[in-house]
Formats: structure tokens, C-alpha cells, sequence
């Protein structure tokens, strides 16, 4: 993982597998942030109520969020899942956070599961959590907008 510190981008970070949220385990550590929807069983940290858009159109969405955000760049794509993951580096230290978002349809739309975590570190003093707000606010906005 040191590697992962010297590395730009989404460069020295493992190669990524799919996420199962179904079977997600959240870490005893204070350094993540899960947002589920409020109509999914799971334990999250924040729940978000179906979206009134198609999976796909949440993803689109996504996708320019990410573009817009500082220090993020792609990791991987899993189409057949709806899910996307990135890597955000920290400003100061270069630090790679990842974030993982699916989008699957639910009773009353679609639902999102937006998952943010440091990969170094115990604790991240709520950055994670201030990110998957900063992204669903910026979702919601570019929803709106179409």
C-alpha cells in the first residue's frame, strides 16, 4: 500500500473487483461512509430515498460529479452491476480514498448506494462522510438540471 502513496491518479492501487453490497461488511474503523437507499436492508451510515431517474441516468450523473471533483480519477467500471469506482487522492499527504456507486432500481425508483473509505488510516476526521454528502448534493443538482 506504501506504493500507493508515491503513485498519482488511480496508479498503484490494487486492481478492483465488484462490490456486493448485499454481503458488505462496514470495518470497525471511523474512516468510511456508506449511504444506502432507505428502502434496501443494510446497515449504512446515511440513507438517501429512491431517486426519481432510471439507474442508468444515475450513473451518467455520476460519472460528470466525479469528472468535476478535485483529485478524482477513474478506477474501474462495472456495467453489468451499474456500479463505477474512483480513487480520490488527498490534497496534502496524496492519501487514496475510494469511492464505489450503484445505482439498481428499487420500489419507487432508483436506488444509490454511495460508498466512500480510506484505504490508510484509522480514522479520517469525517472526510469520508463530507464526501458522500458533497456527492449527492452535486447528483441531485445535475438530476435536476438533466
Amino acid at each position: 500500500m506504501i506504493s500507493a502513496l508515491f503513485s498519482r491518479g488511480a496508479e498503484g492501487i490494487p486492481a478492483p473487483a465488484p462490490l456486493d453490497f448485499a454481503t458488505l461488511q462496514l470495518p470497525a474503523s471511523p474512516n468510511t461512509c456508506l449511504l444506502t437507499p432507505s428502502v434496501a436492508p443494510g446497515q449504512g451510515h446515511l440513507q438517501r430515498d429512491p431517486l426519481p431517474a432510471a439507474p442508468e441516468a444515475v450513473m451518467a450523473a455520476l460519472d460528470r460529479v466525479a469528472a468535476g471533483m478535485p483529485r478524482t480519477f477513474a478506477l474501474a467500471r462495472f456495467p453489468a452491476r451499474n456500479q463505477a469506482q474512483w480513487v480520490v487522492r488527498s490534497a496534502l499527504m496524496n492519501y487514496p480514498d475510494i469511492v464505489v456507486a450503484e445505482a439498481a432500481p428499487v420500489t419507487g425508483g432508483t436506488g444509490l448506494w454511495l460508498y466512500s473509505r480510506s484505504l490508510i488510516g484509522w480514522s479520517d476526521m469525517g472526510v469520508n462522510r463530507a464526501r458522500v454528502m458533497a456527492w449527492l448534493e452535486a447528483l441531485e443538482a445535475a438530476l435536476r438540471a438533466g
